[in-house]
Order: structure tokens, then C-alpha cells, then sequence
């Protein structure tokens, strides 16, 4: 089943702006233009533009799906042969105009450009991620420059590959503050003490969780809060050592099943879908990576026949891989090999982020059930909470014609992971494994806060489309706990006012 949501993203290839100071434009996660659609697009634009603003309106949605790339659909037809020329180049009429149309667009977000932009010139010659202490300063270079001669040419970039900061994983304060400080130190002590008691105080430890976990102990943090390990400290070792032994037992029983017909379909959208996950982190496009995702989604699905596989769920699987691996793996995990590890290491990442995944699915299933109802019933909730906190955004949605479920589907589908890098998204689910029910109740108050903090920018657009473009790409680049952190306070005050009186956003 394809995401209705999820498939309309506008991206451009790096390639049109490398001869000025101007980066791509991306969201947090972007699948690339498909070029096909970009003649079409341009010419669609200038026949709209002189169409009546009633008409225009009226038909509005339709024009947008029909112009916009769906990435997600690139792929699926896998013997289309993509190596002809017309696939390889894009018309310099095309890519002037599109450049225009990028910077019209995003003028008005008023993003700092150091926050916006990440460098190419600057990247150390080891290919390493560069720490977010450094990351401030390498920001600062790259603005001035781009500030001092904004339409001059860049300096030639490197052949090396360049992970944009999107990708990192690790940098995840954008201010570039220090890694540890006293109050963290003391926090990190606090999660050890609770940890290593003879029976770990749930209650206490989502407490101390809900602001944030440190990195050091959130493995053993997200394991217990997931309900995956017990408290019991005795009972921990035994309790893992049977469940990867029950995962592995599942992957002898049904994997080879995979090649049978009746889950020939399930298996091949799946292997289409693994490698669109996270395409800009080289951790998972490491063929090993990705064997270990399919087998993860494959035994997922053939054990909950009731959804089955449904795109979206193998976002789900990142956050848990990257904190299972960061037990393992001292330095940035964005670029590391994972063939470095031992084989029992790498079982035990597999079956915890197996289990792990499938305690959070508990929870939302009907999210991913036939016609997704879950997402339906938030969508409408999410609509109407906002009509009583923010009446003013709500009406420009509707003189626009802007349908929440056209750009919200996602978000609830796959719980803002393509809106947020994924430093941000693991920060974000140590509260929601914090929270009762925060994958699927406190999800709506961080949703309606997300949408709140982009309040102006959306004011700002005054036509269907731009709402769209702007609501499928919002500028997230520069995100890291403080940015989370006051989405957080924002989502539960909201709780507070309006979870225990649903009256009062219900019209």
C-alpha cells in the first residue's frame, strides 16, 4: 500500500545550483527530482498562472499531484532503463527556471543562511562527520562567504562525497555547545544509578527520559521503556538471550518464504522501499545494513497479517539501528562499516531493533491497517485542535483549499521522520517513550505544535501550491535538541489545556 501523503515531495538536483552560492534546497529527508516531470512542471506553471483565480482553485490539488515529482514511485518499475541520455540532463531553460521558482519560494522563510546552507569546501580531507562543536564555526565560514558575494561562483568543489547536515546523526546541538556539560554529567549519573539498581524504577526513569536520554545509556534506556527488557537487572541477560534467539528462530522459519508467490509482493516493495530510506546517510546503503532492514520488515509483516507491510514502516526501523549500533561504535555512527563488527553483534542490533519496532507498531497499528484508519481519525483530530488554537492558520488552509490530510497523512505515518533529520527524531522518541501512549496520543500535540511554529511562513503563502511546497519542505536542516526541545514544551502544553477537556477544540 503506497502512503497518500508521502509521495509528493518537490526536490532539485545539487547540480543546478553548484555555480553559485546557493545550496539545494531540502527538507529534512528529500527523495531527488525525478526529471521527467520537470519539463512538464515549468510548462504547467505559466498555464496556471493565467487562469483565473476561481478556477485555479477548483482544481487546484490535481494540478499539484499531477506537476509534483513522486520520488517514491521512482523505482518501481525496475526495468525502465534510466541511462539514456534524456534521463542523464536537464535543459538550462529548465534549470534557470526552477532556480528562480526555489529562491521565490523560500525568500520568505527568512532562514538564516548559516543555518540553510552546508559547506562543500570545507569538509576535512578524512571524510569524517565534523563534531557539532565544529559544526558552528564551519557554518559561520560558509555564510560569510555566501553573504560577502551571494551570486558569485564557488570555489571548485571536491570529488570526495560531502554528507550534508541533514545526515548527521551525531551533531545534535546546532548552537555547537560543549558535548558534555556539569548538569549533563550529573543527568548521566542519575540514568546509571537507576539503571544498575537491583529493580529499575520505570515511573523514575521515563522522568529523567522525558527531557532527553544521554547517549551513553539510551540503548539499555529504550530497551526498558519499550517494555522489551524488565526491570529486574537479574533477569536482563536471560530475557535478551532468549528473544534474539526466537527472532533468529523466526527468520529460519519464514524468510525463505519470501520467494513464495503469496508474499512475492510484500518482499518486493519492501526491497523497493529499503533503499529510499535515509538515502543521504551511507550507514544505510551499505548492502549489509539493508539486508538486515529486509529481514526485519519481511518477519514484521508476515507476522501481522492484519496490516502487512505498509510504506512508511521502514522509517520506523532507523532510530532503533542507529541506538543499538551506538553501543558498539565510539565514533559517528553516519559513515561506520558495519562489517567491522562481530557477527553476534550485529544479530543482537538486528533482533533488538526487531523487537523494539514491534512494541511501537503495537501501538499504532491501525495506523497501518486496510484504509488506515488510525491516520484518518488523527488527521481529523489534528484539523480540529488546530482550529481552536490557531483559528487564523486553520481559515488560510481552508480559503486555499488546503486539505489536512494532503500534507499531514505523513506526518502521522511516519511520525515526522520525513520532516526532521534523524538526530532530531531519535531525541524526539526518548519523550514519546516517555509519554503514555506517545507514539500515538502525544503525537498529535507535537504534530499541532509543528505546525503552529511555521504559523508565519504560512501566512506568508498565499496560493495552494506554495502552501504545499512550504508545508512538504519545511526547513528542518538546522535542527538539534534545543529546536525538539521547545517543540516539546510547546506539545505538552497543549496537552495540558486540551487532552483532559476534549470539549474544547471540538466545534
Amino acid at each position: 500500500m503506497i502512503s497518500l501523503a508521502s509521495s509528493k515531495d518537490l526536490s532539485y538536483p545539487s547540480g543546478l545550483f553548484s555555480s553559485a552560492c546557493i545550496q539545494p534546497v531540502y527538507g529534512a529527508q528529500h527523495p531527488p527530482l525525478d526529471p521527467r516531470l520537470t519539463k512538464n512542471f515549468i510548462k504547467e506553471r505559466s498555464k496556471v498562472s493565467t487562469v483565473p483565480l476561481k478556477n485555479k482553485k477548483a482544481s487546484s490539488f490535481h494540478e499539484f499531484a499531477r506537476n509534483t515529482s513522486d520520488a517514491w514511485d521512482i523505482g518501481d518499475d525496475e526495468e525502465e532503463d534510466f541511462s539514456s541520455p534524456a534521463f542523464q540532463t536537464l535543459n538550462s531553460k529548465v534549470a534557470l527556471a526552477t532556480a528562480a521558482q526555489v529562491l521565490e519560494n523560500h525568500s520568505k522563510l527568512r532562514v538564516k543562511p548559516e543555518r540553510s546552507q552546508s559547506t562543500t569546501s570545507d569538509v576535512p580531507a578524512s571524510y569524517k562527520v565534523i563534531k557539532s562543536s565544529s559544526d558552528a564555526q564551519l557554518s559561520r565560514n560558509s555564510s560569510d562567504s555566501c553573504l560577502r558575494n551571494p551570486l558569485h561562483k564557488q570555489q571548485s568543489l571536491p570529488l570526495r562525497p560531502v554528507i550534508p547536515l541533514v545526515a548527521r546523526i551525531s551533531d545534535q546541538n546546532a548552537s555547537g555547545a560543549p558535548p558534555m556539560t556539569v548538569r549533563e554529567k550529573t543527568r548521566l549519573e542519575k540514568f546509571r544509578q537507576l539503571l544498575s539498581s537491583h529493580n529499575t524504577d520505570l515511573d523514575e526513569l521515563r522522568k529523567c527520559s522525558w527531557p532527553g536520554v544521554p547517549r551513553e545509556v539510551r540503548p539499555v534506556t529504550w530497551r526498558l521503556l519499550s517494555g522489551y527488557l524488565p526491570a529486574n537487572t537479574e533477569r536482563r541477560k536471560l530475557t535478551l538471550q532468549r528473544k534474539r534467539e526466537e527472532y533468529f528462530g523466526f527468520i529460519e522459519q519464514y524468510y525463505d518464504s519470501r520467494n513464495e508467490e503469496h508474499h512475492q509482493d510484500t518482499y518486493r516493495q519492501i526491497h523497493i522501499d529499503i533503499p529510499r530510506t535515509n538515502p543521504l546517510i551511507p550507514l544505510f546503503q551499505q548492502p549489509l545494513v539493508q539486508e538486515i532492514f529486509e529481514r526485519i520488515l519481511f518477519i514484521w509483516a508476515i507476522r501481522h497479517p492484519a496490516s502487512g507491510y505498509v510504506q512508511g514502516i521502514n522509517d520506523l526501523v532507523t532510530p532503533f539501528f542507529v541506538v543499538f549500533l551506538s553501543e558498539y561504535v565510539e565514533e559517528d555512527v553516519e559513515n561506520f562499516d558495519v562489517t567491522n563488527l562481530s557477527q553476534d553483534m550485529l544479530r543482537s542490533i538486528e533482533a533488538d531493533s526487531f523487537w523494539c519496532m514491534s512494541k511501537l507498531l503495537d501501538g499504532i497499528q491501525d495506523n497501518y491497517t486496510f484504509a488506515q484508519p488510525g491516520i484518518q481519525k488523527k488527521v481529523k483530530a489534528l484539523e480540529e485542535l488546530v482550529s481552536r488554537i490557531d483559528e487564523q492558520v486553520h481559515n488560510h488552509f481552508r480559503r486555499y483549499e488546503v486539505e489536512y490530510l494532503q500534507f499531514a497523512f505523513r506526518w502521522m505515518n511516519n511520525l515526522l521522520m520525513r520532516e526532521l533529520p534523524l538526530r532530531c527524531t531519535i531525541r524526539l522518541w526518548d519523550t514519546y517513550q516517555s509519554e503514555p501512549e506517545g507514539f500515538s496520543h502525544f503525537h498529535l500535540y507535537v504534530c499541532a505544535a509543528f505546525l503552529i511554529k511555521w504559523r508565519k511562513e504560512i501566512l506568508d503563502e498565499e496560493d495552494f501550491q506554495g502552501l504545499l511546497m512550504l508545508l512538504q519542505n519545511l526547513p528542518t536542516i538546522h535542527w538539534g535538541n534545543e529546536e525538539i526541545g521547545l517543540l516539546l514544551a510547546e506539545a505538552y502544553r497543549l496537552k495540558y489545556m486540551f487532552a483532559d477537556a476534549p470539549n474544547h477544540y471540538r466545534r
